[in-house]
């Protein structure tokens, strides 16, 4: 059993958690999140814990926003999109049991501001490794936020999430590194 209440969008995605893991759910219903599901998110955060697991699409991440900015220091399980991906639809719903698990084994956590700590990452290092500023920043961001567990953004979102999952440069570097052998393999 997972002790923390995970947050996804809907019933079709509790039903794809509760066929990976033994786990409590809170729906969203959508991206017209009610306040009274917004009390329950917070009631869940002070008693057991939230780990919000949303679509990996733009609508999915809008909802990770809003629940996190009402909610911080949750924890976030990241699928990336291949693993969401039925017949063209992005879903949790559509993960199999075992890429589900394996999110939820890969939750990172926000750093809540003033809890100290320095920002390991900067900025420099984005455009460094070509995650900015590149022609290929794009993919080249989906590749890595899979690595690091943190899932795919746009550049100053996927900065954000390395400052607040407090992603070391060792991680990070490690990932480049990875990254950079993975495009190799793909060139050929």
């Amino acid at each position: 059993m997972i002790k923390e209440i995970i947050v996804v969008e809907g019933k079709d995605d509790t039903a794809a958690i509760k066929r990976a893991v033994e786990a409590d759910t809170i729906e969203t219903g959508g991206s017209a999140i009610g306040e009274a599901v917004l009390k329950r998110v917070e009631l869940a955060k002070e008693r057991r814990g939230v780990i919000i697991f949303t679509d990996p699409d733009h609508a999915g991440e809008r909802i990770r926003r809003i629940v996190a900015q009402r909610v911080p220091g949750c924890k976030h399980a990241f699928l990336p999109q291949e693993e969401a991906m039925y017949k063209g639809d992005i879903g949790v719903e559509n993960a199999t049991p075992e890429a589900i698990r394996k999110a939820l084994a890969n939750v990172r956590t926000e750093q809540l501001a003033g809890e100290g700590g320095s920002i390991e990452v900067a900025w420099e290092d984005l455009i460094e490794a070509g995650l900015i500023v590149h022609p290929q920043a794009s993919g080249r961001r989906e590749i890595i936020g899979k690595l690091l567990g943190i899932g795919y953004a746009n550049g100053k979102t996927f900065f954000k999430r390395c400052v607040s999952f407090r992603i070391t440069k060792t991680e990070f570097n490690e990932a480049r590194r990875r990254m950079e052998q993975q495009l190799e393999q793909e060139r050929g």
